[in-house]
C-alpha cells in the first residue's frame, strides 16, 4: 500500500464494517450500533485503499450548529500508519467544519499532529468503567419527562457552549434522560445508553460535585453489576468517587480546542462526564 493508492471519500453507511474492523483493531468497544448512531449524527471521511477497496482510516465531525463541533472516530490502520494520512484525514475535516471551533480528545501519539493544527490543550480527560458497586438512588433525580427538554437544551447550552439539541433529542429516544429537580425548576441533567460492553453516562451537566454524584448515582444504582463507562474531566474531582463505586480509571485523553475569534461566555455549570469519546 503506497500514498498514491489511498484516496479520501465521504463516510457512507457501506463503510460501516471496515469502520468497525478499525476500531477492533484499535481496541475500541465500539459496536456496528455505536458506529451507526455516530454517523447518524456526524460528518466525515474514510481513507479507501483503491486497490483493495479496504477501509485503512476515519474521521468523524459531529457539528452543532454553527459554533462548534467535535472531531472524533479517528483511527489510521496499523499498516497505513507514519505516512501522513492521519494528516490528510485531518485537514479534510478541518476544512469541512469551516468556521467552527473544533474540540478534540488526543492521545499522547496524537498531541503534536494536533498541536501543528492548531488545536490547544484545554484539559484532560479521565475514562472510567467496570462493574458498577451498589450505590444509593438519590432523592430529588427522576426521569425526564417531555416537557423538561427545553430546560435540559438551555442547561446543556449553557454548559458545553453550543447547541447539542440534536444529539439531546436521540440520546433521549435511543436511551434515558433524568433531571435534578428540587421543585424550584430543572438544576441538572445527565443521559445513559447503551455503549460498547454495558452502557455509558454522559453528558452529565451539573453545577458542582454533588449534584454531578447524585447525576451519575441515578443511572448507577439502576444498573448495579453492569459495566458502565463514565469519561470525565479531570477537573470535576470525581475520579475518586467512580472508583469507589466500582469504576476505575482505565485511561485518559487529552482535551483540545482549535478555537474561533470569538469564544462563548463561561457558564456556572459544568460538562462533568462526556457522552463518550465519539461525542464529546
Amino acid at each position: 500500500m503506497t500514498q498514491s493508492t489511498i484516496s479520501l471519500t465521504a463516510f457512507r453507511p457501506d463503510h460501516l464494517e471496515g469502520a468497525l474492523r478499525l476500531s477492533r483493531q484499535a481496541g475500541w468497544p465500539h459496536r456496528l450500533e455505536d458506529w451507526q448512531l455516530a454517523l447518524d449524527l456526524s460528518a466525515g471521511f474514510v481513507a479507501l485503499d483503491t486497490n483493495a477497496l479496504t477501509v485503512v482510516g476515519t474521521i468523524l465531525m459531529t457539528p452543532y450548529k454553527r459554533d462548534i463541533a467535535t472531531i472524533n472516530m479517528v483511527i489510521v490502520d496499523e499498516t497505513a500508519r507514519g505516512r501522513g494520512l492521519g494528516r490528510r484525514l485531518m485537514e479534510a475535516i478541518i476544512e469541512q467544519a469551516g468556521l467552527r471551533a473544533l474540540r478534540l480528545v488526543a492521545t499522547g501519539e496524537g498531541l503534536p499532529l494536533y498541536q501543528k493544527l492548531g488545536f490547544c490543550r484545554t484539559g484532560t480527560i479521565i475514562q472510567h468503567q467496570g462493574m458498577v458497586l451498589p450505590v444509593d438512588a438519590p432523592a430529588n433525580v427522576r426521569p425526564a419527562e417531555s416537557h423538561d427538554i427545553f430546560g435540559i437544551l438551555e442547561l446543556d447550552r449553557a454548559a458545553f457552549g453550543a447547541d447539542r439539541r440534536c444529539l439531546l433529542r436521540t440520546l433521549a429516544e435511543i436511551g434515558q434522560l433524568a433531571v435534578l429537580d428540587r421543585g424550584h425548576g430543572i438544576a441538572g441533567f445527565a443521559a445513559s445508553r447503551s455503549f460498547g460492553r454495558g452502557e455509558v453516562i454522559g453528558p452529565v451537566v451539573a453545577a458542582n460535585v454533588d449534584d454531578g454524584k447524585a447525576l451519575l448515582s441515578f443511572f448507577m444504582a439502576r444498573s448495579e453489576g453492569r459495566f458502565i463507562r463514565v469519561d470525565t474531566a479531570e477537573a470535576s474531582q470525581l475520579s475518586a468517587w467512580l472508583a469507589e463505586c466500582g469504576l476505575v480509571q482505565v485511561g485518559d485523553g487529552i482535551a483540545m480546542q482549535r478555537p474561533v475569534a470569538v469564544q462563548s461566555s463561561p457558564s456556572p455549570f459544568t460538562t462533568f462526564a462526556l457522552a463518550s469519546q465519539a461525542f464529546g
